[in-house]
Protein backbone atom coordinates (compact mmCIF):
# COMPACT_ATOMS: atom_id res chain seq x y z
CA UNK A 1 0.00 0.00 0.00
CA UNK A 2 1.46 3.48 -1.09
CA UNK A 3 -0.99 5.83 -0.10
CA UNK A 4 -2.21 6.69 -3.76
CA UNK A 5 1.02 8.33 -4.14
CA UNK A 6 3.09 7.65 -7.02
CA UNK A 7 7.10 7.77 -7.54
CA UNK A 8 6.57 10.59 -10.56
CA UNK A 9 8.66 12.84 -8.80
CA UNK A 10 12.80 12.75 -9.71
CA UNK A 11 13.76 13.80 -6.62
CA UNK A 12 14.15 12.07 -3.30
CA UNK A 13 12.28 14.37 -0.27
CA UNK A 14 12.94 14.35 3.10
CA UNK A 15 9.34 12.77 3.55
CA UNK A 16 10.55 9.74 2.10
CA UNK A 17 12.20 9.05 5.11
CA UNK A 18 9.65 9.96 7.47
CA UNK A 19 8.13 6.35 7.69
CA UNK A 20 4.60 7.54 6.20
CA UNK A 21 2.67 6.78 2.92
CA UNK A 22 6.03 8.20 1.03
CA UNK A 23 8.64 5.93 2.53
CA UNK A 24 5.69 2.68 0.96
CA UNK A 25 5.77 4.37 -2.02
CA UNK A 26 9.88 4.43 -2.23
CA UNK A 27 9.66 1.11 -1.15
CA UNK A 28 6.79 -0.45 -2.80
CA UNK A 29 7.84 1.70 -6.22
CA UNK A 30 11.55 1.41 -6.38
CA UNK A 31 13.00 -1.19 -4.14
CA UNK A 32 10.73 -3.82 -3.99
CA UNK A 33 10.71 -4.53 -8.16
CA UNK A 34 14.30 -5.15 -7.97
CA UNK A 35 15.08 -6.67 -4.75
CA UNK A 36 12.13 -9.04 -4.13
CA UNK A 37 12.44 -12.48 -3.44
CA UNK A 38 10.83 -13.96 -0.51
CA UNK A 39 12.71 -13.37 2.55
CA UNK A 40 12.69 -9.43 1.96
CA UNK A 41 8.98 -9.34 0.97
CA UNK A 42 7.67 -10.55 4.21
CA UNK A 43 8.73 -7.08 5.05
CA UNK A 44 9.56 -8.01 8.57
CA UNK A 45 12.00 -6.23 10.86
CA UNK A 46 14.46 -8.50 10.28
CA UNK A 47 15.02 -11.24 7.86
CA UNK A 48 14.38 -14.64 9.00
CA UNK A 49 16.39 -17.43 7.04
CA UNK A 50 15.29 -20.54 6.80
CA UNK A 51 18.39 -22.14 4.96
CA UNK A 52 20.92 -20.70 7.63
CA UNK A 53 19.48 -22.70 10.28
CA UNK A 54 16.72 -20.30 11.78
CA UNK A 55 18.64 -17.48 11.62
CA UNK A 56 17.55 -13.80 11.69
CA UNK A 57 19.40 -10.72 10.09
CA UNK A 58 18.45 -6.94 9.86
CA UNK A 59 20.19 -3.60 9.19
CA UNK A 60 19.78 -0.07 9.77
CA UNK A 61 21.31 3.37 9.12
CA UNK A 62 20.92 6.51 11.95
CA UNK A 63 21.23 10.11 10.62
CA UNK A 64 20.09 11.41 14.25
CA UNK A 65 20.37 15.39 14.45
CA UNK A 66 21.29 16.39 16.99
CA UNK A 67 23.86 13.50 17.65
CA UNK A 68 23.06 13.64 21.61
CA UNK A 69 19.99 14.23 23.20
CA UNK A 70 18.33 13.83 26.96
CA UNK A 71 18.18 10.16 27.06
CA UNK A 72 20.46 9.01 24.36
CA UNK A 73 22.63 9.46 21.16
CA UNK A 74 23.62 8.21 17.59
CA UNK A 75 25.15 5.30 19.20
CA UNK A 76 22.62 4.83 21.77
CA UNK A 77 20.22 4.55 19.09
CA UNK A 78 22.34 2.36 16.65
CA UNK A 79 22.34 -0.11 19.22
CA UNK A 80 18.87 0.03 20.27
CA UNK A 81 17.70 0.19 16.67
CA UNK A 82 18.92 -3.06 15.51
CA UNK A 83 19.02 -5.07 18.79
CA UNK A 84 15.10 -4.42 19.38
CA UNK A 85 14.58 -5.06 15.37
CA UNK A 86 15.87 -8.65 15.62
CA UNK A 87 14.02 -8.85 19.12
CA UNK A 88 10.81 -7.88 16.84
CA UNK A 89 11.40 -11.24 14.81
CA UNK A 90 11.37 -13.08 18.15
CA UNK A 91 14.89 -13.83 17.30
CA UNK A 92 18.06 -13.54 20.32
CA UNK A 93 20.39 -10.99 19.18
CA UNK A 94 24.02 -12.83 18.84
CA UNK A 95 26.19 -9.93 17.49
CA UNK A 96 26.03 -6.49 16.04
CA UNK A 97 28.45 -5.06 13.31
CA UNK A 98 28.85 -1.16 12.71
CA UNK A 99 30.37 1.30 10.25
CA UNK A 100 30.90 4.72 10.75
CA UNK A 101 30.66 7.59 7.95
CA UNK A 102 32.61 10.45 9.43
CA UNK A 103 32.51 13.93 8.30
CA UNK A 104 36.22 15.95 8.34
CA UNK A 105 35.96 18.66 11.30
CA UNK A 106 34.11 16.23 13.47
CA UNK A 107 35.90 16.70 17.20
CA UNK A 108 37.27 13.23 18.03
CA UNK A 109 36.26 14.29 21.76
CA UNK A 110 32.49 14.04 20.55
CA UNK A 111 33.52 10.78 18.52
CA UNK A 112 34.83 9.08 21.37
CA UNK A 113 32.01 10.02 23.87
CA UNK A 114 29.56 8.80 21.22
CA UNK A 115 31.68 5.33 21.17
CA UNK A 116 31.71 4.62 24.02
CA UNK A 117 28.02 5.10 24.56
CA UNK A 118 27.61 2.65 21.74
CA UNK A 119 29.24 0.38 23.65
CA UNK A 120 27.89 0.75 26.97
CA UNK A 121 24.35 -0.27 25.23
CA UNK A 122 25.59 -2.41 23.79
CA UNK A 123 26.78 -4.55 26.86
CA UNK A 124 23.54 -3.72 28.30
CA UNK A 125 21.96 -5.72 25.98
CA UNK A 126 23.98 -8.34 26.00
CA UNK A 127 25.19 -7.82 22.16
CA UNK A 128 28.21 -7.48 21.41
CA UNK A 129 30.00 -5.22 18.24
CA UNK A 130 32.04 -7.68 16.56
CA UNK A 131 32.81 -6.33 13.50
CA UNK A 132 32.68 -2.46 11.54
CA UNK A 133 34.31 -0.35 8.89
CA UNK A 134 35.24 3.56 9.24
CA UNK A 135 35.38 5.63 6.24
CA UNK A 136 35.91 10.12 6.10
CA UNK A 137 34.42 12.41 4.01
CA UNK A 138 35.40 15.94 3.00
CA UNK A 139 33.86 18.70 4.71
CA UNK A 140 30.44 19.22 3.83
CA UNK A 141 30.04 16.09 2.09
CA UNK A 142 27.88 14.44 5.14
CA UNK A 143 26.09 16.16 8.51
CA UNK A 144 29.04 15.23 10.99
CA UNK A 145 28.27 11.69 11.47
CA UNK A 146 26.15 8.87 10.10
CA UNK A 147 25.92 5.47 11.23
CA UNK A 148 25.23 1.56 9.96
CA UNK A 149 24.79 -1.12 11.71
CA UNK A 150 23.77 -4.90 10.67
CA UNK A 151 22.44 -7.37 13.38
CA UNK A 152 22.04 -11.37 13.58
CA UNK A 153 20.61 -13.44 15.77
CA UNK A 154 19.13 -16.88 16.27
CA UNK A 155 15.34 -17.90 16.43
CA UNK A 156 13.98 -20.40 18.85
CA UNK A 157 12.22 -23.31 17.50
CA UNK A 158 8.22 -22.57 17.53
CA UNK A 159 6.38 -19.86 15.51
CA UNK A 160 7.72 -16.46 15.68
CA UNK A 161 6.16 -13.52 15.29
CA UNK A 162 5.51 -12.16 11.55
CA UNK A 163 3.60 -8.80 10.33
CA UNK A 164 1.14 -11.03 8.94
CA UNK A 165 0.18 -13.21 11.75
CA UNK A 166 -2.13 -10.91 13.28
CA UNK A 167 -5.59 -11.90 13.37
CA UNK A 168 -9.01 -11.74 14.31
CA UNK A 169 -9.76 -11.99 18.13
CA UNK A 170 -6.21 -10.85 18.84
CA UNK A 171 -5.32 -8.40 21.91
CA UNK A 172 -3.47 -5.41 20.69
CA UNK A 173 -0.67 -3.82 23.60
CA UNK A 174 1.91 -1.43 23.65
CA UNK A 175 4.71 -1.81 26.13
CA UNK A 176 4.73 1.78 27.46
CA UNK A 177 4.30 6.01 26.40
CA UNK A 178 4.20 7.10 23.13
CA UNK A 179 5.51 9.85 21.40
CA UNK A 180 8.76 10.61 24.01
CA UNK A 181 11.77 10.03 21.36
CA UNK A 182 10.38 12.22 18.64
CA UNK A 183 9.01 15.00 20.52
CA UNK A 184 12.23 14.81 22.61
CA UNK A 185 14.41 15.54 19.57
CA UNK A 186 11.92 17.86 17.95
CA UNK A 187 12.17 20.25 21.15
CA UNK A 188 16.24 19.58 21.94
CA UNK A 189 16.79 20.44 18.28
CA UNK A 190 14.58 23.78 18.37
CA UNK A 191 15.47 24.85 21.91
CA UNK A 192 11.54 24.79 23.11
CA UNK A 193 10.91 23.78 26.82
CA UNK A 194 7.35 23.26 27.95
CA UNK A 195 8.06 22.81 31.93
CA UNK A 196 9.44 19.36 31.70
CA UNK A 197 12.24 17.85 30.79
CA UNK A 198 11.50 15.12 27.83
CA UNK A 199 13.68 12.54 27.78
CA UNK A 200 14.01 9.88 24.85
CA UNK A 201 12.70 6.18 25.23
CA UNK A 202 15.74 4.51 23.64
CA UNK A 203 16.40 1.43 24.97
CA UNK A 204 17.43 -2.15 23.92
CA UNK A 205 13.93 -4.09 24.34
CA UNK A 206 15.76 -8.25 23.85
CA UNK A 207 15.39 -8.74 27.83
CA UNK A 208 11.62 -7.75 27.77
CA UNK A 209 10.68 -9.63 24.46
CA UNK A 210 12.71 -12.64 25.91
CA UNK A 211 10.65 -12.37 29.48
CA UNK A 212 7.17 -12.00 27.80
CA UNK A 213 8.04 -15.34 25.05
CA UNK A 214 8.68 -17.22 28.35
CA UNK A 215 5.23 -16.56 29.34
CA UNK A 216 3.83 -16.48 25.87
CA UNK A 217 5.45 -18.61 23.50
CA UNK A 218 3.21 -18.00 20.33
CA UNK A 219 3.26 -13.90 20.20
CA UNK A 220 1.26 -13.40 16.95
CA UNK A 221 3.47 -9.82 15.90
CA UNK A 222 5.83 -7.89 17.83
CA UNK A 223 7.03 -4.20 16.15
CA UNK A 224 8.73 -1.20 17.26
CA UNK A 225 7.24 2.19 16.13
CA UNK A 226 9.61 3.61 15.03
CA UNK A 227 9.27 6.61 12.11
CA UNK A 228 5.94 7.11 11.57
CA UNK A 229 5.06 6.07 14.86
CA UNK A 230 2.22 3.92 16.48
CA UNK A 231 -0.24 4.93 13.37
CA UNK A 232 1.93 4.19 10.73
CA UNK A 233 2.97 0.38 11.83
CA UNK A 234 -0.65 -0.47 12.99
CA UNK A 235 -1.36 0.39 9.39
CA UNK A 236 1.30 -1.84 8.17
CA UNK A 237 0.38 -4.48 10.08
CA UNK A 238 -3.57 -4.18 8.90
CA UNK A 239 -2.47 -4.31 5.19
CA UNK A 240 -0.18 -7.02 5.84
CA UNK A 241 -2.57 -9.09 7.87
CA UNK A 242 -5.47 -8.67 5.94
CA UNK A 243 -7.55 -7.50 9.28
CA UNK A 244 -8.95 -4.38 10.89
CA UNK A 245 -7.34 -3.03 14.16
CA UNK A 246 -9.23 -1.20 16.38
CA UNK A 247 -7.69 0.76 19.14
CA UNK A 248 -9.21 2.74 22.22
CA UNK A 249 -7.64 6.68 22.76
CA UNK A 250 -7.65 6.44 26.21
CA UNK A 251 -6.19 3.61 26.36
CA UNK A 252 -3.13 4.40 24.86
CA UNK A 253 -0.18 5.62 27.52
CA UNK A 254 1.06 8.80 26.63
CA UNK A 255 3.03 11.37 29.08
CA UNK A 256 1.08 14.46 29.93
CA UNK A 257 4.41 16.43 28.88
CA UNK A 258 4.85 14.68 25.58
CA UNK A 259 0.97 15.13 25.34
CA UNK A 260 1.17 19.56 25.85
CA UNK A 261 4.28 19.35 23.33
CA UNK A 262 2.02 17.55 20.66
CA UNK A 263 -1.33 19.82 21.10
CA UNK A 264 1.07 22.74 21.11
CA UNK A 265 2.84 21.73 17.61
CA UNK A 266 -0.02 20.67 15.89
CA UNK A 267 1.43 16.94 16.55
CA UNK A 268 -0.35 13.81 16.80
CA UNK A 269 1.71 11.81 19.66
CA UNK A 270 0.24 8.40 17.41
CA UNK A 271 2.42 10.03 14.22
CA UNK A 272 5.55 10.26 16.86
CA UNK A 273 8.74 7.67 16.87
CA UNK A 274 9.40 5.82 19.58
CA UNK A 275 12.96 4.15 20.03
CA UNK A 276 11.68 1.70 23.53
CA UNK A 277 8.46 0.58 22.52
CA UNK A 278 7.09 -2.24 21.42
CA UNK A 279 3.76 -3.03 19.42
CA UNK A 280 2.37 -6.63 20.34
CA UNK A 281 -0.11 -8.36 18.85
CA UNK A 282 -1.07 -11.49 20.26
CA UNK A 283 -4.13 -13.83 21.33
CA UNK A 284 -6.45 -11.92 23.39
CA UNK A 285 -6.59 -15.31 25.99
CA UNK A 286 -2.95 -14.28 26.93
CA UNK A 287 -3.43 -10.87 27.04
CA UNK A 288 -3.91 -10.54 30.91
CA UNK A 289 -0.85 -12.72 31.25
CA UNK A 290 1.68 -10.85 28.99
CA UNK A 291 0.51 -7.67 30.08
CA UNK A 292 1.22 -8.42 33.92
CA UNK A 293 4.75 -9.69 32.15
CA UNK A 294 5.70 -6.53 30.58
CA UNK A 295 4.74 -4.51 33.58
CA UNK A 296 6.94 -6.46 35.91
CA UNK A 297 9.94 -5.73 33.96
CA UNK A 298 11.71 -2.55 33.78
CA UNK A 299 10.96 -1.74 30.48
CA UNK A 300 7.69 -2.39 30.41
CA UNK A 301 6.32 -0.60 33.62
CA UNK A 302 3.83 1.54 31.45
CA UNK A 303 2.63 -0.92 29.40
CA UNK A 304 -1.11 -1.02 28.22
CA UNK A 305 -3.70 -3.07 25.93
CA UNK A 306 -4.67 -0.93 23.12
CA UNK A 307 -7.15 -2.82 21.17
CA UNK A 308 -7.84 -5.52 18.88
CA UNK A 309 -8.01 -6.81 16.02
CA UNK A 310 -11.57 -7.90 14.30
CA UNK A 311 -11.51 -9.22 10.31
CA UNK A 312 -13.16 -5.98 8.58
CA UNK A 313 -12.57 -3.78 7.13
CA UNK A 314 -9.47 -5.38 6.46
CA UNK A 315 -6.26 -3.16 6.08
CA UNK A 316 -7.98 -0.30 7.96
CA UNK A 317 -7.03 0.86 11.32
CA UNK A 318 -9.55 2.76 13.64
CA UNK A 319 -9.66 4.76 16.77
CA UNK A 320 -12.45 5.02 19.21
CA UNK A 321 -11.92 8.55 20.66
CA UNK A 322 -12.22 9.94 24.15
CA UNK A 323 -15.90 10.51 23.09
CA UNK A 324 -16.71 7.40 21.47
CA UNK A 325 -16.48 8.24 17.86
CA UNK A 326 -14.71 6.08 15.71
CA UNK A 327 -12.37 7.83 12.88
CA UNK A 328 -9.91 6.44 10.94
CA UNK A 329 -6.61 6.22 11.99
CA UNK A 330 -4.20 7.02 9.29
CA UNK A 331 -0.35 7.42 8.27
CA UNK A 332 1.47 10.52 8.03
CA UNK A 333 1.13 11.61 4.53
CA UNK A 334 4.35 14.15 4.93
CA UNK A 335 7.74 14.36 7.02
CA UNK A 336 6.52 15.36 10.74
CA UNK A 337 10.02 15.20 12.07
CA UNK A 338 13.20 14.73 10.11
CA UNK A 339 16.30 13.14 11.07
CA UNK A 340 15.03 11.95 14.09
CA UNK A 341 16.99 8.21 13.62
Amino acid sequence: MNGGLSMSDDIILLAHGAGGALSAALLHDVFLPHFANPTLTALGDAAVLASAGRLAFTTDSFVVDPLEFPGGDIGTLAVCGTVNDLAAAGAVPLALSAAFILEEGLPIALLTRLVASMAATAAAAGVPIVTGDTKVVARGAADKLFITTAGIGTLPDGPAPAPHRAAPGDAVLVSGTLGDHGMTILTCREGLTFGSALRSDCAPLNGMVAALRAVVPDVHVLRDPTRGGLAAVLNELAAQSGVCIEVEETAIPVRGDVRVACELLGLDPLHVANEGKMVIILPAVDADAALATLRAHPRGAEAAIIGRVTAAPAGRVHLRTALGAVRILDVPAGDLLPRIC
